[in-house]
């Protein structure tokens, strides 16, 4: 059946739901102190002390950075500012809240999706081996995962947990987003996050629900779930949930405005999409690999594809996502709204190539069907070099800035948008910071990182330094891989933008602006990119690359002059093409 993909139907849901009536009070210079409730009192002082209330009334309300969640970083007092002067040298900015950048993978299959086979044990014992800090399990929704399969896992997660104490295992789901493709949902673990996560997927899974199709009233199921999961928050029924949209551009089913809308009904729990879908050993070349497409990004338009969406969108791009390796584009896009969304590189591991196990005789499809899981695997007697995916850690990692090693101090560091991504190990570690310099700052300047708002003096200097350590041993690949250039990617920022094309596909003021040859370096250096004085809002954000396979961006190489090259079919052996993207900095005037 075809179903319009229009974007000139209304859309049902919200446009101004980031900031609670709290802090949009307190942020309203036009009301007196004795104007507001103890609470907007409260978050006023914390906004000032954030430097942000301007930002807010200036029309800045769709950027998590100048929420709550960047004041009461701001707020913590003197003794957290001296803490913060020691640990900068370690990684740690005054006021970022980041003391371990942690290593994860948010898209994890096992014995309980209906194309997988791994137990639960097998994915984390690898994904810790390869350096994963943490990781989520994500099995298939459907309706026998959501009959029984949710309740099975949550044992199997338990004793993991139990036997890996130093790896954090986050129980989620894959939802079937209701007229689009897949997406990672996932909870803090506590005494209800199987009944949460079950009850989520028999009421909002399009799967469950008949809702594939590409209607409204789909869509709008779509919003509901994702408001219902901000809800369970709010009652405590969780501590905390996110979702973030699996291999967006694949079939090219989500569609701008669905993009935006998930955003917007929660923008809590609505963080972000894969920048690097899993899948990266499919384009391995045949005889010693799949010969397939990269990231199984091998597709064509559908009816039920968004018909804005160019044929080369459904390849990806250096491994990444159209959306993701396109200057200029629909990430971009959002982001010139003032709208964050994170990216994300994950296995998506289901079998692994390279493995020599199977499912045991006897376990098909009849047998998942009736018992929610296949059988453990078994020994194969052979290598299985057909297979598209890597163990968790192996090739793809998602690098999250946390507080500390805690699950919720993971998914605050993914909804603060602390996160970089790398594959192949391209990197040893990274840290970006944008720095303002003038007076008017608490001992001469202010800085923020990955994800957050620098708010500063209209005529103030803005720097961007870039600490990079070079990688120092080899990677899964069995090879020392080299950092070859460091791009720095910069927008302007026009949030009168961000209600009126809901299916926008260009940021056209964004471009990269500079191209920094690393080649050689080693150890750990520092890259100062002068930025200029501060006039209106813009953001920042870099990409790095090995320097193997490159090509002018989609969009000319006046925008792009060197940016990943398409993918393959057939032949993209992913270990000879190697990049690291990280999420923007943005930066505005106070006043």
């Amino acid at each position: 059946m075809s179903h319009d993909h229009s974007h000139r139907r209304p859309h049902p849901h919200s446009h101004n739901q980031d900031i609670d009536e709290a802090t949009r009070a307190a942020a309203d210079t036009s009301a007196s102190d004795s104007d507001l409730t103890p609470k907007e009192l409260s978050r006023r002082r914390m906004l000032k002390a954030a430097g942000v209330t301007g930002a807010l009334t200036a029309g800045m309300s769709g950027m998590l950075g100048v929420t709550p969640a960047m004041a009461e970083d701001a707020a913590r007092g003197k003794d957290d500012e001296d803490r913060d002067d020691e640990d900068r040298g370690s990684g740690r900015g005054r006021g970022d809240g980041v003391r371990h950048w942690l290593a994860g993978d948010h898209h994890i299959h096992t014995q309980h999706s209906s194309d997988a086979m791994y137990t639960v044990l097998d994915q984390a014992q690898h994904g810790a081996a390869f350096g994963l800090d943490w990781m989520v399990i994500t099995d298939h929704g459907g309706a026998t995962h959501a009959r029984i399969g949710v309740d099975l896992v949550n044992p199997d997660i338990r004793a993991a947990r139990a036997e890996l104490k130093d790896t954090l295992i986050f129980q989620g789901l894959e939802w079937n987003i209701p007229a689009a493709e897949h997406g990672t949902v996932f909870v803090v673990p506590g005494k209800h996050e199987v009944e949460v996560l079950k009850q989520f997927e028999n009421d909002y899974d399009g799967s469950v629900n008949n809702a594939s199709g590409n209607t409204p009233e789909n869509e709008a199921l779509a919003v509901a779930g994702i408001q219902w999961l901000g809800k369970q928050k709010d009652r405590r029924r969780v501590e905390d949930a996110l979702f973030l949209a699996n291999h967006p551009a694949r079939n090219g089913i989500d569609s701008p405005h669905e993009i935006r809308a998930w955003r917007d009904a929660d923008p809590r729990i609505a963080v972000g999409w894969e920048g690097a879908p899993g899948h990266q050993a499919a384009g391995l070349p045949a005889g010693y690999g799949p010969g397939s497409a990269r990231g199984f990004y091998g597709n064509s338009p559908s009816d039920n594809s968004f018909p804005g969406y160019p044929p080369e969108s459904y390849r990806s791009w250096g491994g990444f996502d159209f959306y993701t390796a396109t200057v200029g584009g629909l990430w971009d896009s959002l982001l010139a709204e003032g709208k964050p969304w994170s990216i994300s590189a994950n296995s998506d591991s289901h079998v692994n190539w390279g493995d020599t196990s199977r499912r045991p005789d006897g376990s098909d499809s009849a047998q998942f069907n009736r018992d929610g899981r296949y059988g453990d695997p078994v020994y194969a007697g052979e290598v299985n070099l057909a297979a598209g995916d890597f163990w968790p850690g192996m090739y793809s990692r998602t690098h999250v800035g946390a507080a500390d090693r805690s699950y919720s101090a993971v998914m605050r560091g993914i909804r603060d948008g602390r996160i970089w991504v790398d594959h192949g190990r391209l990197l040893k570690n990274l840290d970006v910071r944008v720095v303002a310099s003038g007076r008017g700052w608490d001992r001469g300047r202010g800085e923020e990182t990955l994800g957050g708002t620098l708010t500063a003096r209209r005529g103030s200097r803005i720097e961007l330094v870039v600490t990079v350590t070079a990688q120092d041993v080899p990677n899964w690949g069995a090879f020392l891989p080299r950092l070859n250039r460091v791009d720095l990617i910069r927008g302007a920022v026009d949030v009168s933008h961000a209600s009126s094309d809901r299916d926008k596909l260009r940021a056209p003021d964004t471009r990269v602006v500079r191209q920094t040859d690393t080649s050689g370096r080693t150890g750990t250096y520092t890259l100062r990119h002068d930025l200029g004085t501060l006039d209106e809002p813009f953001y920042v954000r870099l990409r790095g690359t090995d320097g193997n396979r490159q090509q002018p961006g989609y969009h000319g190489a006046e925008v792009d002059p060197a940016g990943p090259a398409i993918d393959v079919v057939g032949d993209a052996d992913p270990w000879r093409d190697l990049w690291f993207y990280t999420n923007p900095i943005w930066v505005l005037p106070s006043r």
